[in-house]
């Protein structure tokens, strides 16, 4: 009985510290933004709720450096983007730029 007791302590306690490691993933509410209908996004860089996050190979993390998509387009962690051709434009929250370069608008324009 008392080595029942024991081992049932011990995996509570490395259940706990498998849930409270912190990452920078988005969860909870934030998680339907990745999901449209049950579809999973497709790798893209997208503004939530002020913050840039990076999707890809079904994971999401802040952004935390400048990336370049496929085209040229320089993507900023302020979300800022700046063309190949120098012309420049800021992301609202929702809106979405794929890998290649293709921004896709929170109202579905591109």
């Amino acid at each position: 009985m008392k080595k029942l007791l024991i081992v049932s302590a011990v995996i509570l306690m490395c259940a706990g510290n498998i849930f409270a490691q912190d990452s920078t993933t988005m969860k909870g509410k934030k998680m339907h933004h990745t999901e449209q209908a049950g579809k999973k996004m497709k790798d893209c860089v997208m503004m939530d709720e002020g913050k840039m996050w990076v999707m890809k190979g079904g994971k999401t993390t802040e952004m935390t450096k400048e990336m370049t998509m496929t085209n040229g387009t320089k993507v900023m962690t302020d979300g800022s983007v700046k063309m190949k051709d120098g012309k420049t434009t800021m992301m609202k929250d929702g809106d979405c730029i794929m890998m290649s370069g293709k921004m896709k608008k929170k109202d579905g324009g591109m």
